[in-house]
Parts: C-alpha cells; structure tokens; sequence
C-alpha cells in the first residue's frame, strides 16, 4: 500500500514546496504495530441500520490503547526513528488524543515525551498524558500557535518532532484501522471517517482503495471547522482559526503538505455536520449501543444519519476515532438535546 506518483504543493504558510511521499507503508506499518495495537472490534445495531436505511458497522476505535486511533500513528512513527536521534526526547503538540498515544508509545519505547498542549484541553487528556509519563508545555492559543512554539523548542533543546498528523509514518500506522476494518467487514460500498488534520483519513483511504477500489471513501467534519472540506472542494489549502466546535480532535487549523494532496487523490468526497448532529450521534451509541464515545468519534456517524450521504440501502463502514471524553462534561453536552426519542432529535 505505497502511494505513487507523489505530487507536490506548499505548506500554506510557506513558499518551498514539500513532496508527497511515496512511502506510506500501511503493510509495514501492521508489522511494526502486531502485538502493540489492539484488534478494535466493529459494532452493529439494528436501531442504527433503521435510522440510517443501511448496513452500518461502526469500527470502534475507542477501544484502542490510550483511548483513539491516534496509538497506531504514534507508536509506528516513534518506532522508527534511530535511536542517536531520539535519547533527549521526541516533541510533540497535540489537544489530547496524539499526547496520549506519544506519551504511552514513549513509555512502552523507553523514549522520553515532551508535550506542547494548550491550556484549555480537555482535563481527561491533560491527566492521562501526564499519567503516561509525559513533559507537558502548556501554551495560550490566543498568544501564539502549537507549530511556533515547537519549533522553537525543538530548535532550543534539539529534539525531533513527530506531529499529530502530517507524518508519513503517522498516517501509515492510521491506515491500519482500514487495513483491519475491510478483513472484518468485506464489500463496503461506502467508507466513512472524521477528519482533523487529515491523518487517519489519508490513511484510511489509502487502504480502503486498496483493497476495494469501489468503495466511496467520506471525510466528515464539523461545519464550525470545514477547512479540509472547502480545501478539498477549492483545489487550495483553505484554513480555520480556533474553531468552536465539541468536537475538539477536529479543531485542526489546516490540513497538512503531505495530507492535502493525499485526500485529493484517494478521498471521494468530503461533508459537514452540524454540532446538534454530532452531540446527537454520539448520544445515540452511548444509549443504544451502551459504547462511550467522545464527540470527534461521532463525527462520521452523525453525517449518515443526518443523510449527508447518499447510502440508502449500502453496507457503510464508519471509523469511531475515539472514546476519550470528560465524563463530567458529557451531562452539559447532552443537555443540549431536545426531549423525545433519538431518531426525533437526530431528523432536527
């Protein structure tokens, strides 16, 4: 599973250009991962197939180490990196689900994590990172940006940075979601998965045409954070300032120089939905599947059943990203929802 033919395009905030690499090893990257990541299990209900007119099983990643998808990239792209490059430490900036999943591959390596993250981050991901063993640096979003302030750390203290996203051992070690998802669930006509920076979408995608040239890969965002969908639609890296959005592992700024071009080959199509649909959604698998989801993990789902996607009648896989939530703060989120039945609130 390499890409061919690597395009090439600039990072939007800079004149050089960067090429799309051609070695985004999704094969390698399940050998590295064997015995580390978990065989996540894939989920079905009867009340979802009925709401959403479909087949739908939902690859649930939430069961994944440290809580998300994010383990695979991490653990991959920490693994690979020599050993003289990395005894200092390996730098990072993420809200949440990329600290954890570095901090814990970190543990598991032997390799010290450093952490840039902001100072409103979710509580849950802060303790887990730190619990993990990580250096957390908190910054102000208001006074600067997570890329500046590590650069200038990984400048000063000479470690090497392994981003949340825009890696190309990152997004191979995310494809293994799909690489495993279409050994479970054969004859997908449709894939659907959340987009922030664009990581486990390009990896996704990249597996699923692979394997099943046919199936009609989705992106799905949050429409208070759509600039992967109007970069995609535009031809031209579109960006996001500090979106507001429940859905915090989306509130990526911009996609990347190595995802753009990737989402543009091998994605078919990319959505929005609204925050009612993704609170929504996510109520609807904690009540009727009994699964803790967080928001960003029902981002795919919430675009099938708002009908963002026309798959009446289609055997549909939905990536779950993740199940990293504050409990405490689910109550409020939740509050939000009209009365009556779920599939009432999810039609509004």
């Amino acid at each position: 599973m390499q890409l061919k033919k690597p395009e090439q395009i600039g990072h939007p905030f800079s004149s050089e250009t960067a090429p799309v690499e051609s070695s985004i090893d999704i094969e390698h990257a399940a050998r590295v991962l064997d015995g580390h990541s978990r065989l996540t299990p894939v989920h079905t209900s009867s009340y979802l197939n009925h709401v959403c007119d479909a087949d739908v099983f939902l690859k649930c990643e939430n069961f994944q180490r440290t809580g998300s998808f994010k383990f695979r990239g991490a653990f991959h792209a920490l693994s690979r990196l020599p050993s003289n490059t990395c005894k200092n430490g390996v730098l990072t900036y993420s809200s949440g689900n990329h600290a954890q999943a570095l901090s814990h591959a970190g543990a598991i390596l032997g390799i010290p994590i450093i952490v840039v993250m902001p100072v409103d981050a979710p509580v849950i991901k802060k303790q887990a990172t730190e619990e993990y063993g990580a250096e957390i640096i908190f910054y102000d979003k208001s006074e600067t940006t997570r890329e500046i302030l590590a650069a200038e750390i990984s400048t000063k203290r000479g470690l090497p940075v392994i981003p949340p996203y825009n890696h190309v051992d990152v997004i191979a070690g995310q494809g293994t979601v799909c690489k495993e998802f279409h050994t479970q669930i054969e004859e997908l006509d449709y894939l659907l998965a959340p987009c922030g920076g664009g990581g486990l979408l390009s990896g996704c995608a990249i597996a699923t045409k692979h394997v099943n040239p046919d199936c009609r890969v989705i992106g799905v965002e949050p429409a208070a954070a759509d600039d992967a969908t109007r970069s995609f639609h535009s031809g031209t890296i579109q960006t996001v300032h500090n979106p507001d959005t429940v859905a915090d592992g989306a509130r990526t700024p911009y996609l990347g120089h190595i995802t753009f071009p990737i989402i543009r080959q091998y994605v078919d199509d990319m959505v929005t939905v609204s925050e009612a649909s993704i609170i929504s959604a996510m109520a609807i698998v904690w009540e009727r599947l009994k699964i803790v989801i967080e928001p960003t993990g029902a981002l795919a789902l919430a675009a099938l059943i708002e009908k963002k996607v026309a798959a009446s009648g289609a055997r549909v896989g939905v990536v779950v990203s993740g199940g990293n939530v504050d409990i405490r703060a689910v109550s409020s989120l939740f509050e939000r929802l009209p009365n009556g039945d779920f599939s009432a609130r999810s039609s509004q």
